[in-house]
């Protein structure tokens, strides 16, 4: 088989929780969640060149990120459970901002865990990223499943669900919030409900992304200790629930979005109407990750 020597362009698209329910506590002290992942057009866009002295080197072309980010993270952890030779360099130009709650530095390691395994010639299959993707994140494995998704456990049960496109506005306010931050809080409620998946017919499921002025199921539980804990998070809810007639936070991050209509066309915030640093942005949901037939399917480990 002939080695690729380089891969250009390849994409690492966010993801928004349409609702993030959490549902228990495991002994280890994992939270139990349940979301609907859907995956839109914000991504960051990875390069990658193979190297042949197994060294791995990143290169920030945008925003610096820290030293020992998930990339190279990901990079190592396949370079060791693979046993190759190879190494990489890796260039990341980031977009999708930290902290939000979209999953970039999950994404950006799934892409990496897709695109080295094509590099180096690997041929590893979906169900072997995904366990090795699951010691990185609990956010990785969905990234390297590529569908949009139901998601239980501590993230790494994923049941497909086919989502019709989308459109979100999503504002980020200038604060970006650490996940254990929240997941730590007192005040966080462990023990709503759990829902199950089989019981939404397709027009329910649709009820779980509400259009503008619609009433919609679910809640995201984080929401209310972000708010506690960064009041900017509310200021941004309000301003998108009085524009679109509905918003939710996403993930344990500091974006809110609102789903717009559909076939309608958003009128963008101004950049006059918010905040210095706050950040908006009109998405669209994918109908599957951009890398999605870049591996072998095979049953996916628990």
């Amino acid at each position: 088989m002939t080695l690729l020597h380089a891969l250009w362009d390849v994409s690492a698209p966010a993801k928004i929780n349409v609702f993030l329910h959490v549902v228990g506590r495991r002994a280890d002290g994992h939270h139990l969640l349940q979301s609907l992942f859907v995956l839109i057009d914000w991504a960051d866009t990875l390069h990658f060149e193979r190297r042949g002295d197994a060294r791995l080197h990143r290169h920030d072309l945008s925003v610096a990120l820290p030293a020992d980010d998930l990339c190279l993270r990901a990079a190592r952890a396949l370079q060791a459970a693979s046993g190759t030779t190879y190494g990489a360099d890796i260039s990341i130009a980031k977009q999708v901002p930290w902290g939000a709650g979209l999953g970039g530095g999950s994404s950006d390691a799934a892409s990496t865990l897709l695109a080295l395994n094509r590099l180096w010639g690997l041929n590893w299959s979906r169900g072997q990223l995904h366990a090795l993707g699951l010691t990185l994140g609990a956010d990785v494995p969905f990234f390297i499943g590529g569908d949009n998704a139901w998601v239980e456990g501590i993230g790494e049960r994923l049941t497909p669900v086919a989502v019709p496109e989308q459109t979100f506005a999503l504002i980020k306010p200038a604060v970006s919030i650490e996940t254990r931050a929240v997941f730590s809080h007192a005040q966080l409620v462990r023990d709503t409900p759990r829902a199950i998946l089989e019981s939404f017919g397709e027009d329910e499921l649709l009820r779980i992304i509400a259009p503008a002025g619609g009433v919609s199921w679910g809640h995201n539980d984080l929401q209310a200790v972000a708010e506690l804990l960064h009041p900017e998070v509310r200021e941004a809810a309000a301003l998108l629930q009085s524009r679109y007639g509905n918003s939710r936070m996403s993930g344990s991050g500091s974006v809110v979005f609102a789903r717009v209509a559909s076939g309608a066309e958003p009128t963008r915030v101004q950049d006059g109407e918010l905040p210095q640093g706050w950040v908006t942005k009109v998405c669209r949901s994918l109908p599957q990750h951009p890398l999605r037939d870049w591996i072998r399917d095979e049953e996916m480990q628990d």
